[in-house]
């Protein structure tokens, strides 16, 4: 995975739907992604579920990334956040629009307090840590929609950074964003009860 970050160029503006030219429909063009909301605390379940499917996407064989005890603890995390009006964390969501009750894809992160710099002097650095989108509402805009609302849910509160992840198959979508290479980061992991 390769460490993105979120230093956007000025000019950048996300694409809103109703800007894009009108053109004549490709035989082949799926409908466009439906309306993004803010994610609420009976969406935790699915945010849950959409989890899983990265993690399963990431490994490249789900048989290696099972659900477990970590996915009840993620679910009783969002729930108590998303609950909370003054979390530093977000997360927004679309619906899918052929199976109600059910979510097509979701964007989550978080606001970060970080010690102040030259070019950072508020010290907020948003993290998003959880993009997907269901295997069979994929192509359709939803990992866009979701993720240009995280990101303004970032910009309005004075992140002046923004890092992630990218996978290989969405680094596209991030460097559309905005999103440039960032130094390789180094991370340190304790084993689980270790």
């Amino acid at each position: 995975m390769e460490r993105l970050a979120g230093a956007r160029s000025a000019d950048y503006r996300p694409a809103m739907p109703d800007a894009r030219p009108a053109g004549p429909a490709r035989p082949d063009a799926r409908p466009a992604a439906p309306g993004v909301r803010a994610a609420r605390p009976g969406d935790a379940p699915e945010l849950a579920r959409l989890r899983l499917l990265m993690f399963q996407a990431m490994a490249g064989d789900s048989s290696r990334v099972r659900s477990g005890p970590w996915q009840d603890a993620t679910e009783a995390l969002l729930r108590r956040e998303l609950a909370d009006p003054g979390s530093r964390f977000a997360a927004f969501v679309t619906d899918d629009p052929d199976r109600p009750g059910r979510l097509a894809s979701c964007a989550v992160g978080t606001l970060e307090p970080r010690l102040p710099a030259p070019a950072h002097p508020g010290g907020l650095f948003g993290f998003v840590f959880n993009v997907c989108t269901d295997p069979a509402q994929r192509g359709r805009g939803h990992a866009r929609a979701c993720t240009e609302a995280l990101l303004a849910w970032f910009d309005a509160r004075g992140a002046t950074r923004v890092d992630l992840h990218a996978t290989p198959g969405a680094e596209a979508l991030y460097r559309g964003l905005g999103f440039t290479d960032h130094p390789v980061a180094l991370s340190r992991t304790v084993p689980a009860g270790g």
